[in-house]
């Protein structure tokens, strides 16, 4: 997002475009790039021409942490900068709503691909709950950077729990009804898994840090402007949720074609 805003903040009408932040979409811009070479890589081992295991070597799991930080976090500042610039519910909700429908279609075209381990709360998922769950507790202020700290502890608590003490509560969790909380002994079979918890803790501190920085007095903080030769990274953040919807069809249907050609 753009330029910083003369503090305090003034509302914004509704017809009136608010200002963005470049140094926020170079952020989140970053993060669908690395995104996309991670998903790209992904293809090439589904389709056999460089097999790899995604779901067990860390060189690939914690690329993947990574990556949805920086995709939570950047939703976190999101939400700071809107809060600051006086969006309201109304506004809010048909934002949330564009989410809320691309997670459905994630999920159905996820189980036209992947029938036995299609996405049921992959990342849109899990950010149509925090979204909501942000804007609820927005004014806790100084408190989130607390609450997101037990929000990233709360799973590894449970899993202790679940594998011990409370070892008959652990089908209930671990079930397609519960484990989209994060509370689980065993990770769901599925190829994409966002929970509430523990990433609901990371959104958290982004809410918090954008807080922080658009306080009286540190609006510089998130208002520089990028160079120029990032500037096209600013502008595929602004268009994230666009991008993040089409660009794996678009490499699978271009690898199947190659797949056709070169094995036909």
């Amino acid at each position: 997002m753009n330029r910083a805003l003369p503090l305090p903040p003034a509302p914004f009408s509704s017809l009136q475009p608010s200002p963005r932040y470049d140094s926020v979409d170079a952020l989140r811009g970053l993060a669908m790039v690395w995104m996309t070479v991670f998903h790209f890589c992904f293809d090439l081992s589904h389709l056999g021409f460089w097999p790899q295991n995604f779901r067990a070597d860390p060189f690939w799991t914690s690329q993947r942490t990574v990556i949805v930080s920086l995709f939570l976090f950047c939703a976190g500042l999101g939400q700071a900068i809107a809060l600051h610039q006086g969006q309201g519910w109304a506004r809010f909700g048909r934002r949330w709503l564009q989410i809320a429908g691309c997670a459905l279609l994630v999920s159905a075209g996820s189980f036209v691909m992947f029938p036995h381990s299609f996405i049921h709360f992959g990342v849109l998922h899990g950010m149509a709950v925090m979204l909501l769950i942000a804007r609820c507790t927005a004014g806790w202020d100084r408190w989130l950077w607390f609450a997101g700290l037990v929000a990233v502890a709360l799973p590894s608590v449970a899993h202790q729990l679940l594998v011990g003490a409370w070892a008959e509560a652990a089908p209930w969790f671990n079930g397609r009804a519960l484990n989209w909380l994060g509370l689980v002994s065993r990770k769901p079979f599925t190829e994409d898994y966002v929970p509430v918890l523990p990433w609901l803790g990371v959104f958290w501190w982004g809410l918090a840090a954008g807080q922080w920085a658009m306080a009286a007095g540190r609006g510089h903080w998130l208002g520089w402007r990028v160079p120029q030769g990032l500037q096209p990274l600013a502008l595929l953040g602004r268009w994230s949720l666009s991008y993040y919807m089409v660009h794996q069809p678009v490499m699978i249907g271009l690898l199947m074609a190659v797949a056709w050609i070169t094995r036909g």
